[in-house]
């Protein structure tokens, strides 16, 4: 059974910064896209970031250029390192993994909240 379990998220000021971290188990992880998403209670489930294999990356036009997502197989974690945090960006932040041939159902975490606040 597929585990995911988030860390990293808390309250921070504008302009401040976070790091992500979401721990996996009960996969291989080499062989799973790993995703980060967001979900505040007015707006539907978005997609920030994802890395695939080889560690390409892909980000919603909203966080490029302020967040980095990154992987590490040996621990079998995925990060996301959000700077310059904006208002817009509070949000619970969930981690999804998904194998890369779109065997299985994706895999959910219980997320993380990020509250950017002055």
């Amino acid at each position: 059974q597929v585990q995911l379990v988030e860390s990293g998220g808390g309250l921070v000021q504008p302009g401040g910064s976070l790091r992500l971290s979401c721990v996996a188990s009960g996969l291989t992880f080499v062989n799973y896209a790993m995703s980060w998403y967001r979900q505040s209670p007015d707006k539907e489930r978005e997609l920030v970031a994802v890395t695939g294999a080889g560690g390409s990356t892909e980000y919603a036009d909203s966080v490029k250029g302020r967040f980095t997502i990154s992987r590490d197989d040996d621990q079998n974690t995925v990060y996301l390192q959000m700077n310059d945090l904006k208002f817009e960006d509070t949000a619970m932040y969930i981690c999804n993994a998904a194998h890369l041939r779109g065997w299985g159902v994706p895999s959910w975490g219980q997320g993380t909240q990020v509250t950017v606040s002055s």
